[in-house]
Order: structure tokens, then C-alpha cells, then sequence
């Protein structure tokens, strides 16, 4: 996996943190210093954090599992949906629904009412229903889209959060600790770090600070699934070798099944036959008187 290089962190501004007064203590372990008042990010830290984050993450892709990404603060929202898209994964970008994880069978009900709507305005009965009602299914039908669009393909609970900004998405991470589904997260410095799995200590409010460590995860994310793939060319590659050595080995068996049966078949016929000369021919003079 690549790992993100200091000098790239350090020109996306990922050191800057939030005004010392506004410091979470948790955050300690990952501040180099104070200058003019604001926390200064130990970037050696983030660079550490982002190597072991892309590491488990690069794991869950590889066992096929899907990791959902959360970010709906303004400037984290289309440079998530650009990278997440490339690799096919879940995200939400507009606000988060209370209930996406912890009642998730309501979140499909919703999702599929999206599928309903779309076979009722291609069917034959659209037409029959009137201006005003289509219009307000319509306009429904865009809301869902906005919510729950990027979640459509999503079947089942995701096996891991990636999260911007968990003072802003602590929904999302409540209801993920609930269920216990691993969380990774860009943490500030008035961020609690304890709160999630993976944290990584970054500027979770600059937007090239945020591009940096998503486009990050989402290689990893990558890496994992062309691992996946790989991995399951090979064993359907072992498979087919098996089977072909098993077919070798059974008409091998085949072969000297019948010519067994043939050779039994013939020694009988001989038996059969040497029987059959050893025979006394019946005689036919009767006893005297």
C-alpha cells in the first residue's frame, strides 16, 4: 500500500488544529505543539496512523465486506463522493437519517420504495394518474434519490465506518459503536480519539487536508479488492486443475475397472468351457434283467 507521504500532509495544512481553548484533552498524545494560540498536529503521528488505518481497511475490502463513508460537512461532500464512487462503495453526503445502522430494515423499505416508484413511471398506469399526484411522487422520488441514493446497492449493514469530522457525524458514530462496526475517522484537536477505532490525527476542516487522507483509504480500499480478485482467479485457476486430475484419475480407474471386468469375463467363459468338455456324455443302455 502507498503510503502518504510528511511533505504532502504538510502542504494540504493536515497539521493545523483548532484554538487551544477548544482542545480535547484525549487529543494529547497527537499534538507536537501550540503557536499563537492554535494546536499544532504531529504530522510523524498522522502519517503513522494513516499507514495502520489503510492497513485494516485494505483487509476489509480484501474479505469482500464494504465500508460506508460519512461526510456531510460542506467541504468534505464532493471530494468524498468523487474518490468513494471510483470504488464502488457506500456514502452519505447529505444528512445523516437517524436509524441508518441500528434500524436498517426501515432504511431498505425506503430504498425499495425508490425501485417501486421507478417501475410505476415506466409502466402503463402513469400516464392514467393525475398531473398533480405525479408531481408529488416525483418530487419524493428526488428525495430519496438525495438521501438514500448512494446507499441504493447496499444490502446488508456495512462492515466498517470511515468518518470526517465525529463531532459532526457522532450519530453515525453512536449507532456504529452500538453494533459494534469498526469506525475510522480524520480526528481534530477538539476531537475525542477514544471514541472511534482507527482515529487519524488531521485538519478535518481544510479540504486538501481531508482529499489527502480520503484518496488514501480509498487506494487502500482498491489494493484490497484487486487482492480479492486475484485471490479468486487463482482458486477457481487450483480448482479447475483439480478437476481435470480428477477426471484423469477416474477414467484412468475406468479403463482398468472394465478391462478387470472383461478379463473375469473371459475367465469364466473358459471355466464355463472346460466344464463343459470335462462332461460325461449321457449313456443309453438301461439296466439288465
Amino acid at each position: 500500500m502507498s503510503s502518504v507521504d510528511f511533505n504532502e500532509l504538510l502542504d494540504a495544512g493536515a497539521h493545523f488544529g483548532h484554538l487551544k481553548r477548544k482542545w480535547n484533552p484525549n487529543m494529547a498524545p497527537y499534538i507536537f505543539m501550540e503557536k499563537n494560540g492554535i494546536h499544532i498536529i504531529d504530522l510523524h503521528k498522522t502519517v503513522a496512523k494513516i499507514d495502520e488505518a489503510g492497513a485494516a481497511i485494505k483487509n476489509i475490502a480484501r474479505t469482500g465486506n464494504r465500508i460506508m463513508f460519512v461526510a456531510t460537512k460542506k467541504q468534505a461532500k464532493e471530494i468524498l463522493s468523487e474518490y468513494v464512487k471510483e470504488i464502488g462503495m457506500p456514502y452519505v453526503t447529505e444528512r445523516w437519517p437517524g436509524g441508518m445502522l441500528t434500524n436498517f430494515t426501515t432504511i431498505r423499505k425506503a430504498v425499495k420504495k425508490m425501485s417501486t416508484i421507478d417501475a410505476l413511471m415506466v409502466g402503463t398506469q402513469w400516464k392514467s394518474i393525475a398531473k398533480r399526484e405525479r408531481l408529488q411522487i416525483q418530487r419524493e422520488r428526488i428525495k430519496l434519490e438525495k438521501n438514500l441514493g448512494s446507499i441504493s446497492d447496499m444490502n446488508r449493514l456495512p462492515a466498517a465506518l470511515f468518518v470526517v469530522d465525529i463531532l459532526k457525524e457522532h450519530i453515525a458514530v453512536a449507532e456504529a459503536r452500538k453494533l459494534n462496526i469498526p469506525v475510522f475517522a480524520i480526528v481534530d484537536t477538539n476531537s475525542d480519539p477514544t471514541s472511534v477505532d482507527f482515529p487519524i490525527p488531521a485538519n478535518d476542516d481544510a479540504s486538501k487536508s481531508i482529499a489527502v487522507i480520503v484518496k488514501a483509504m480509498c487506494e487502500a480500499i482498491r489494493e484490497g479488492l484487486n487482492e480479492r480478485m486475484l485471490n479468486k482467479d487463482k482458486k477457481e485457476e487450483v480448482e479447475e486443475t483439480f478437476e481435470d486430475e480428477d477426471r484423469k484419475h477416474f477414467d484412468a480407474e475406468d479403463d482398468r475397472q472394465r478391462s478387470g471386468s472383461r478379463r473375469r469375463r473371459i475367465g469364466e467363459e473358459e471355466k464355463d468351457m472346460g466344464r463343459n468338455n470335462n462332461r460325461r456324455p449321457a449313456g443309453g443302455g438301461g439296466r439288465r434283467k
